[in-house]
């Protein structure tokens, strides 16, 4: 196998520290999280305790002032232990990043330190029930009044919305404008006008609490805004390569672990008087599902070090999601035939990573819409 170069020995002793998490505070809740539908808030505290939230973020505001790769171990770690129930990965380095880039220092100085300590949990609100990767058409307002900003509407498939103690609202400023009418407020979930509907029960990602929220003439105050008002849309844009290369990292990093299992099983595994690991057909498809993760690595580790460099764009981001989710799912799948009957029994993390990959090839913009970018940066499509 092609080696990995872009992690140092840090962050090799880093990665040592966040498999411990994971096992020691992490797996053996997971089956119960699931059950219930979010995980218990104290896994937020003792994770940032441990310095697992926000780990990018300024020390000046919580954070360690690390580098993005320690994020990145982190979804790796979590991808592997086979968790689809903790939401860091968003809070930490989506939500984060959008309130240093673009808050003022009130705002920062208000929400990181809580975010990094996980007294506080962060989600956005983008997607409406009319609107879901077309953010263009979303239809929650906000209008200027004095000092304050009057929030309307109501937003959906919300991830950490049921525990979220603030959320980034994205909502028009000025219909009239279109996408260019777009701005990004920050609403703490205390405020008057605010409420979380149901927790949504969905195929996968079971422990994730994913919400419905609603605000009726929320007052907030002016101060968070973040960035300039009707600049909303161009910071998403901005701010969406990392967030799709979020799931391209987490999508090999649970193929290769699915890779892993489904070795462990097919050498223990009997057919016919022997082993299924013995069979042509097992591991020439095996074989198949190595290269074809390996192939895919190769690529997330290059537009790893393009992010780093600052050199990503968003049309290979988005290649880098779309291939990656779409061969997750492939070697998930292939993964779970080897494991035959057994692999349909939830007992089995094959059989929870399946139905957990299946949104990873929707959310953070469907894979169409990822062709859709990728083929305007092709000159083709309209302009």
């Amino acid at each position: 196998m092609i080696p990995r170069t872009i992690f140092g020995p840090e962050h090799e002793t880093f990665r040592d520290s966040v498999k411990r998490f994971m096992d020691e505070e992490v797996k053996p809740h997971e089956e119960r999280w699931q059950e219930q539908g979010y995980v218990d808030r104290e896994v937020w505290q003792k994770a940032g305790a441990n310095g697992f939230l926000c780990a990018s973020m300024p020390e000046q505001y919580g954070g360690a002032g690390a580098d993005r790769l320690y994020s990145i171990i982190l979804m790796e770690e979590q991808a592997r232990a086979n968790s689809s129930s903790l939401g860091f990965g968003l809070h930490s380095e989506i939500v984060a990043p959008y309130l240093l880039r673009y808050g003022n220092e009130h705002v920062k100085r208000r929400y990181l330190p809580k975010m990094a300590a996980g007294e506080w949990i962060g989600a956005i609100a983008m997607s409406e029930p009319g609107a879901g990767s077309d953010l263009q058409a979303i239809k929650t307002g906000a209008v200027k009044k004095g000092d304050k900003y009057l929030v309307n509407g109501s937003k959906t498939f919300i991830t950490n919305g049921w525990h979220c103690d603030l959320v980034i609202v994205v909502a028009k400023t000025d219909p009239a404008k279109g996408a260019k009418g777009t701005s990004l407020i920050v609403v703490d979930t205390s405020m008057k006008g605010f409420s979380k509907g149901k927790r949504l029960k969905k195929m996968g990602l079971k422990g994730q609490d994913t919400s419905e929220l609603f605000f009726d003439n929320v007052e907030v105050p002016a101060a968070n805004l973040l960035g300039q008002e009707n600049n909303g849309f161009i910071y998403l844009m901005q701010e969406l390569p990392w967030e799709r290369m979020q799931i391209a990292i987490g999508a090999i990093a649970k193929a290769e672990a699915a890779i892993g299992w489904t070795i462990d099983y097919v050498r223990e595994r009997k057919a016919f008087g022997k082993t299924v690991a013995t069979f042509q057909n097992t591991r020439f498809k095996l074989a198949e599902l190595a290269t074809e993760a390996q192939v895919a690595r190769v690529f997330v580790d290059k537009c790893i070090e393009l992010l780093m460099a600052g050199q990503l764009d968003a049309a290979t981001a988005s290649m880098c999601k779309y291939w990656c989710s779409d061969i997750e799912c492939k070697i998930i799948d292939e993964c779970l035939q080897l494991h035959g009957g057994y692999g349909f029994m939830w007992e089995y993390p094959i059989a929870r990573a399946y139905v957990d990959a299946r949104v990873q090839r929707i959310y953070g913009g469907t894979n169409e819409i990822m062709k859709e970018v990728i083929s305007r940066s092709l000159g083709l499509g309209e302009k």
